[in-house]
């Protein structure tokens, strides 16, 4: 193992020098390199390198490799589940989104920030004290086990692929633009060095890889946010005052639109224009929080429920002051970017890079080359992070919940179930960096809004059912559960994402970009009615079980304890 460790790990230091060398197409936009970010780049790959290295041999059973052993403290959590959640998607998606649109990237900020109370007061004990390692063993604890972690797991690998898609995305613009390299090189040095660290230090490594990013990002935030505040005297009003006074100086084309279609930025109503469209993309993202994989199975690395409840406190403290930064980032690039050429590409109309670029020029404008390098290596690194928690869980629920629960009923050597889980990680790897390359032109927040609706209409209705209503049965979440997942990739097929954009057809055949408006009451109604219809032996059994799950719920007798490492 430490010999092809070895190999990878010089594959991977290798990997940009050899594409340096390689042509760059003409459509790439050409940047002169940054030594700073690349010392910074390749220092931060180094550290991570070495944690999973560490964390390697120190990952011996299941335990560890799917919930660090269990021995993980609630501080420690809460920002590694910050780190998680903070995502190269949301710092530079929704900054960018706030960028072109002014008040509607609000939209985002909140609905990614409001989902957590719903985790803290509904989920995080009883997560702790009934789950082990996927949210599939609650979902199972008093159903079917077979069929419910097959659907689980379904959900879970079609949300973490989408999720990925996002992530990869921002990965080659952001890649593209720190060292010039072409788009394709840039995602699969990213997928190999997401695989390495799930491949050989499972939840621990990826743990403490989160940890650093996460206090490396906000520190990076709040130096931008802070700095761009101090060319008003940190006067807000004059901050938006003058915000609005650049972008109609602004050359780039979407300010053009703005200015051209008289619409305020510092007012809602130019990015969703319909009341479903609006309460469609809320619930997305308010209940997909609950209901995303890799963020549910963080609760499993605690030792108790007090831990569990800690961890959400912090997480929650973290992403709500990381919010409030991207908003003020991207208001603070219209001020202090938009307005300099040095920044656009005046062929295409946009910011060089793409308009997701727009955090990473306010950091040149604000701190010079060197803060651009320090925030470019602390960008690349989000991704990083976070496609490894993706990663992690995508294989946990194949050879966890498919292989070891479904397939072999739960009679399978651990040795076996960590390497079918390694296996399963160069796979799910593998498709990322092959779909990060497909995905290239699209949104990255918006690909991450999603996401976050099968998360919300597939994983959380029976979650949270399976939790909170006694009379749920394996019919009704197994019915209800695939009409929200179905639906769900249906709506987003035949919407104008895909339909239209990609598979380049005239016009979608439905006319919402959000669908967990539908999706969610689906599968909700399709839970409720299957199981109060469902008379059968086993249904009665089931309900008669939820006495001894709450038991367990609320005390976390019988639950598995911590260790430490």
């Amino acid at each position: 193992m430490f010999r092809i460790f070895t190999v990878l790990m010089g594959g991977v230091f290798w990997m940009p020098w050899c594409a340096w060398a390689a042509d760059i197409p003409p459509a790439a936009p050409q940047q002169k390199m940054n030594v700073t970010a690349i010392i910074m780049f390749f220092i931060f790959v180094a550290v991570t390198l070495g944690i999973t290295y560490w964390a390697a041999n120190r990952t011996k059973t299941t335990k560890d490799f799917y919930a660090a052993g269990g021995g993980i403290t609630g501080f420690q959590n809460g920002l590694a589940i910050a780190g998680d959640y903070m995502s190269a998607a949301s710092f530079l998606g929704i900054s960018s989104m706030v960028f072109a649109k002014g008040y509607d990237g609000l939209i985002y900020s909140i609905g990614f920030l409001v989902g957590w109370p719903i985790i803290l007061f509904l989920m995080a004990e009883q997560l702790r004290n009934l789950g082990r390692y996927t949210f599939a063993d609650i979902v199972s604890f008093r159903l079917q086990r077979i069929p419910l972690r097959t659907l689980s797991a379904f959900g879970t690998l079609s949300t973490v692929i989408l999720y990925l898609i996002a992530q990869m995305v921002g990965a080659g613009q952001l890649i593209r633009t720190l060292f010039g390299l072409p788009y394709e090189y840039a995602v699969i040095a990213v997928g190999t060095l997401m695989i390495l660290y799930v491949a050989f230090g499972g939840m621990l490594a990826t743990t403490w890889v989160q940890i650093i990013k996460a206090v490396l990002l906000l520190s990076g935030a709040s130096f931008i946010a802070f700095a761009a505040l101090s060319f008003v005297d940190f006067d807000l009003e004059r901050f938006f005052r003058e915000s609005v006074a650049a972008m109609k100086q602004s050359a780039l084309a979407d300010h053009k639109k703005v200015v051209s279609d008289g619409k305020n930025i510092l007012a809602p109503g130019g990015l969703v224009t319909d009341p479903i469209s609006a309460i469609s993309l809320g619930l997305a993202l308010m209940f997909g929080t609950a209901g995303l994989p890799h963020i549910l199975m963080r609760f499993f690395t605690v030792g108790n429920a007090k831990e569990a409840r800690k961890s959400v406190f912090y997480a929650t403290g973290f992403i709500g002051y990381f919010y409030i930064l991207t908003f003020i980032i991207g208001f603070g690039a219209v001020l202090l970017v938009a307005p300099h050429t040095q920044y656009m590409d005046m062929v295409k109309g946009t910011l060089m890079g793409g308009n997701n670029m727009a955090a990473i020029h306010l950091s040149h404008a604000t701190g010079g080359d060197l803060f651009l390098g320090f925030i470019s290596a602390v960008a690349f690194a989000t991704i990083l992070a976070v496609v490894s928690g993706l990663t992690l869980s995508g294989a946990s629920a194949v050879s966890h919940d498919i292989y070891a629960s479904a397939i072999c009923g739960g009679q399978v050597n651990e040795k076996k179930e960590m390497m079918i889980s390694k296996m399963a990680a160069l796979v799910i790897g593998c498709i990322a960096i092959y779909l990060g390359i497909q995905f290239e032109k699209q949104n990255v927040a918006f690909m991450v809004g999603l996401a976050f609706a099968i998360a919300a209409s597939a994983n959380f209705p029976i979650l949270f059912l399976s939790i909170h209503w006694k009379g749920l049965t394996t019919r009704g979440a197994m019915i209800g559960g695939t009409m929200g997942l179905l639906c769900t990739i249906i709506m987003v097929v035949l919407s104008k994402t895909v339909w239209v954009d990609v598979l380049k057809n005239p016009a979608p055949l439905f006319p919402y970009k959000d669908p967990a408006i539908f999706s969610m009451t689906l599968a909700f109604l399709g839970s409720w009615f299957f199981s109060i219809t469902d008379g059968s032996e086993r249904a009665k059994n089931e309900k008669l079980a939820y006495e001894a799950q709450l038991v367990r719920c609320e005390t976390g007798v019988g639950s598995v304890g911590a260790s430490k490492h």
